[in-house]
C-alpha cells in the first residue's frame, strides 16, 4: 500500500466514507482503521486498553447505520473482526497440524517460530441482507481438510468474489472462505435502520499526556519510516518513543502519514510508475546528518524535471 499507484486509496473516514455510502458511490472492497490514540476530541474507538470499548462499538453503529442507508445496502456484506481474544479463555484447542506457513520465513533466534499453527478464536460478525437472521458459522468445508477460518479467509474470500488472479500466500489459498454465508435469494427487509446507542462505561476524560502503550510505540516507528525520520544517522526507535505521550504520539503519525501522502502526490505528479515507493527526506537536525537514499539505476525525465528523487521501484 505504500507505492504511488495506491496515493488514490486513502481517505478520511468521517468525510468520504459516510459520503460514498450516502450517494452509492463506496467502492467494491473498502477497510476502516479505527483511532488507536485517545485523544480528548477524538477519543480512541479501538477498543485497546484502557480506552472505552462504547467508542469501539459507536463506531460499528455508525458504520452500519451509514450502510443500512446507503442505496448500495443491498449489495452489502460488512465483516467487522478483531485482531486477538482480548485474553479470554477459549475451551476449544488451537490448531497445530495441517496449517501452512504463509511464506517460509521462520522467526529470529531464539524462539524460531514457523507460523504453522494458529492462535486463540476471536469474535467475527458477518451482516448483510443476504444472510439468514441467527446463522452461525463453525468449520469451512475446504479448500483444504485442515482448512480453517482465520484472518487470511478475507483475502481468499476477496479473491473468490472478484475472481483474482492469485492468492497472497500459502495461507490465504489455504484458508476457508465465507461467501457461504450468503444464502437468501433475495434480499432481507427487517433489517434495523439504526442500532442502541453504546452506554459509556469510562467516567473520566482522555489522558493526552501518559506514556504510549507498546502497541502505540509500533505505531510510531512505523511512522517514522513512513516520514524518513529512520534514515537518521544514529535513529533509534526505543529512543524515538522513550516517555512519548499520546497526544505527542497521535500528532507525530498524523504528521508522518501527511508527508507520505504528500511525496506520494508529488512523484505521482511528476509521472513516476505506479510501482514506486516514495521515500521521504527528512529535513537535517542540528545534532545529525541525514545519509542520502539511495537513487534509482535510472530516472525518467520526469523524475528529473520535478525533482521526485525520493521514488524508488518496489
Amino acid at each position: 500500500m505504500r507505492k504511488v499507484k495506491y496515493v488514490g486509496k486513502f481517505h478520511p473516514y468521517d468525510i468520504a466514507f459516510k459520503r460514498d455510502c450516502r450517494e452509492g458511490k463506496l467502492p467494491n472492497y473498502v477497510v476502516i482503521e479505527q483511532r488507536y490514540f485517545d485523544l480528548k476530541l477524538l477519543p480512541g474507538n479501538d477498543d485497546h486498553p484502557s480506552h472505552d470499548v462504547a467508542q469501539g462499538q459507536r463506531l460499528v453503529k455508525e458504520v452500519y447505520e451509514a450502510l443500512r442507508s446507503s442505496p448500495q445496502w443491498h449489495e452489502t456484506l460488512l465483516v467487522v473482526t478483531y485482531d486477538e481474544h482480548g485474553g479470554f479463555f477459549d475451551h476449544v484447542p488451537t490448531p497445530v497440524t495441517g496449517v501452512p506457513s504463509p511464506d517460509g520465513i521462520v522467526s529470529a533466534a531464539p524462539v524460531l517460530f514457523n507460523f504453522d499453527r494458529l492462535g486463540v478464536r476471536v469474535p467475527t460478525l458477518f451482516i448483510s441482507p443476504w444472510i439468514e437472521p441467527g446463522t452461525v458459522v463453525h468449520r469451512p468445508s475446504g479448500p483444504e481438510p485442515t482448512s480453517q477460518y482465520e484472518h487470511s479467509s478475507i483475502p481468499a474470500t476477496v479473491k473468490k468474489i472478484f475472481n483474482l488472479k492469485e492468492f497472497l500466500t500459502k495461507r490465504d489459498a489455504w484458508a476457508g472462505t465465507f461467501e457461504s454465508v450468503l444464502t437468501r435469494a433475495t434480499p432481507r427487509t427487517d433489517c434495523p435502520a439504526t442500532l442502541p446507542e453504546p452506554v459509556r462505561l469510562r467516567a473520566t476524560e482522555a489522558e493526552e499526556e501518559r506514556e504510549i502503550s507498546e502497541f502505540q510505540a509500533e505505531l510510531v516507528q512505523l511512522g517514522a519510516a513512513l516520514n524518513g525520520d529512520h534514515y537518521r544517522d544514529g535513529y533509534d526507535p526505543h529512543v524515538l518513543v522513550d516517555g512519548m505521550s499520546v497526544a505527542a504520539a497521535a500528532e507525530y503519525c498524523r504528521d508522518a502519514f501527511r508527508r507520505f501522502l504528500e511525496e506520494s502526490e508529488r512523484c505521482r505528479d511528476c509521472g513516476m510508475d505506479g510501482s514506486h515507493v516514495p521515500m521521504v527526506q527528512p529535513p537535517p537536525s542540528p545534532t545529525t546528518d541525514i545519509p542520502p537514499a539511495p537513487a534509482p539505476a535510472t530516472r525518467s525525465a520526469a523524475s528529473k524535471l520535478c525533482g521526485c528523487f525520493p521514488c524508488f521501484n518496489a
